[in-house]
């Protein structure tokens, strides 16, 4: 093992681009499969990984909604939500923001009321049983229209205090963030923040509008604005977070190799980088994953490492204290 990777390993530091139903491990499809009589194609967890090879967003979508059938029950939502709470905690992970799409539930008749019960509750076991803290982002899918994006809205609106963030994902070529303009003029008038996927299978201009038109706190994945050097410079004016997602590029193939990843040329440039791991079942990569991964491609060294940990938590949707609270820790294992 390379010494640095201890150090990533013990490295305090948050995740903030983490869809739930994208960590279901096959295990745990299979046991809710059983629960809720869900048929799957699929007869064992072996089979179901071997599924896990995508050729593009598209495809990897395709097995990732046939996994959410599963999720019924208040209780389906709470093991799935803490089982990635436990396993996030093993790489070290104090606090995470996660994202859930709610409409692939509630399309189902399944009530938001189930859902938020199940996932809320197992952010406060995470509390107070592994000392770690969580927040719930809603997405809306950009393949849906802006009508039923505002829907969903006034579905959540009573669970407005317990949600971090409300966001735009789902299949991204052919969906441009500026379809949803007024939709998330009225989630910033409500008091939300506001999280976008742009830039892993879209357009650099697909970046510039969830940065100019929908005014996003955060860009998910992002990796597009190497190609325009002057959104790269108005997202380190703006301090504009980007969640990368390396492995999950990887994956699907949005780049040919780790190396090829622009993390490295955005971090030269000051944008303020995090790395994350999207759908860690699917891909094969949890956050310490992540770090590794491109440690060893870009020859990261002990204060990159700092810096992205740093960035994690001063990007995370926290009070300052807490902020602080966290990069003290980090400072306290440099230290050490």
């Amino acid at each position: 093992m390379h010494e640095l990777d201890t150090f990533i390993d013990d490295l305090p530091k948050a995740e903030l681009h983490m869809h739930l139903e994208g960590s279901l491990e096959p295990e745990l499809v299979l046991a809710l499969a059983q629960r809720n009589d869900v048929e799957l194609p699929w007869a064992s967890a072996s089979e179901l990984r071997r599924a896990y090879a995508f050729n593009d967003l598209q495809s990897f979508l395709n097995l990732y909604w046939a996994g959410c059938q599963t999720l019924q029950r208040e209780e389906d939502f709470y093991d799935m939500t803490m089982a990635y709470l436990r396993r996030a905690r093993l790489d070290n992970v104090l606090h995470a923001e996660v994202f859930l799409g709610m409409q692939n539930f509630t399309t189902r008749g399944i009530e938001v009321d189930t859902v938020m019960r199940g996932i809320l509750r197992a952010f406060r076991d995470a509390a107070s049983q592994l000392g770690m803290s969580a927040g719930l982002m809603v997405v809306a899918q950009r393949h849906r229209s802006e009508a039923e994006a505002y829907e969903l809205l006034e579905q959540i609106l009573p669970w407005a205090n317990d949600i971090a963030a409300i966001g735009l994902g789902g299949p991204e070529v052919g969906y441009p963030p500026s379809g949803f303009v007024d939709f998330f003029r009225t989630c910033r008038k409500k008091g939300f923040r506001v999280v976008v996927h742009a830039g892993e299978e879209g357009p650099a201009a697909y970046v510039r509008e969830a940065v100019e038109l929908l005014g996003a706190d955060r860009i998910d994945h992002g990796n597009a604005c190497q190609d325009d050097p002057t959104l790269v410079r108005l997202i380190v004016e703006r301090g504009t977070p980007l969640t990368l997602c390396p492995i999950s590029n990887l994956k699907l193939n949005v780049i040919p190799t780790i190396g090829a990843h622009p993390l490295k040329r955005f971090m030269e440039a000051g944008v303020r980088t995090t790395l994350n791991s999207d759908d860690p079942s699917y891909f094969g990569g949890y956050v310490n994953d992540n770090y590794k991964a491109c440690r060893s491609a870009f020859r990261l060294t002990e204060s990159d490492l700092s810096t992205l940990a740093r960035n994690s938590f001063a990007s995370a949707f926290l009070r300052e204290s807490e902020k602080r609270r966290y990069l003290d820790l980090i400072n306290e294992r440099i230290a050490r």
